[in-house]
């Protein structure tokens, strides 16, 4: 195990987000307040129906696992994209890291960026609200499994896109809408049986359900049995990304 090597390629990915840190920072916190002053007026004091939970409670978890989620994706598929167009890829492949190493240092740099971006987001929004940690090893589980799946899921969206228009046609037609009707902003229960089965197929919908269970100890589902279907999709999507890595795909074009 190429330790030092991993090490620096991680520092150099920690680094590429840190050096923008308005971009990649500050303007998910301030995307998220925006979302939360909007329904904060809109819905005023309701509770969830079937939750008996304050919907501004219910909605700050959501929230921060969504931009954690949105943050992990666009820090492996920006750096791989941006790799590939300046023909800068291939040296990453011709350095002494091996598949898993190489994977390893892109995860875990997304995963710190979402994790950054999850305690500015708690740090700003705490002082607007009474939102307590109920189940500490909830929180850190899905969050840091949802930054490795999101992250994974960047780092294929890179290998596979050619420009930036493919990468934009994979955020916007599947990132988004999976994202986006997974319970971030309503309580699955609310929509019709056929929907809530549905839903029940997509990833992210465990991810935020979860991750906002260890907050208020209330959600759509048991976060318990969730945890299997979590972690399978976590350890597809590494092995994944590793076997991809090593074969070089649509790396070479």
């Amino acid at each position: 195990m190429n330790w030092y090597g991993c090490w620096t390629l991680y520092s150099r990915e920690s680094r590429r987000f840190l050096n923008v840190k308005m971009q990649t920072i500050v303007a998910p916190a301030l995307t998220a307040i925006m979302y939360l002053i909007v329904f904060r007026y809109a819905m005023g004091d309701r509770e969830v129906p079937g939750l008996e939970v304050a919907y501004f409670d219910f909605l700050i978890p959501g929230l921060v696992m969504m931009a954690m989620m949105q943050n992990a994706f666009a820090n492996t598929s920006s750096s791989i994209m941006v790799g590939k167009l300046m023909n800068m890829q291939i040296f990453l492949m011709m350095a002494p890291l091996t598949a898993f190493e190489v994977t390893l240092a892109f995860l875990a740099a997304a995963v710190t960026r979402a994790l950054i971006v999850a305690v500015v987001l708690l740090l700003v929004l705490a002082p607007f609200t009474n939102i307590s940690i109920e189940h500490l090893w909830m929180i850190m589980f899905y969050g840091i499994t949802g930054s490795i799946i999101m992250g994974g899921m960047g780092m294929i969206g890179g290998m596979w896109s050619k420009t930036f228009d493919d990468m934009a046609l994979l955020n916007n037609f599947i990132i988004m809408p999976l994202t986006f009707l997974s319970g971030v902003f309503y309580s699955v229960k609310q929509l019709p049986e056929a929907w809530q089965t549905a839903n029940h197929f997509n990833p992210f919908f465990y991810l935020i359900d979860g991750f906002r269970h260890g907050f208020l100890n209330v959600g759509d589902t048991d976060p318990s049995q969730a945890i299997i279907v979590v972690s399978i999709a976590t350890l597809s999507t590494v092995l994944a990304c590793w076997y991809l890595w090593r074969a070089g795909w649509r790396l070479k074009d």
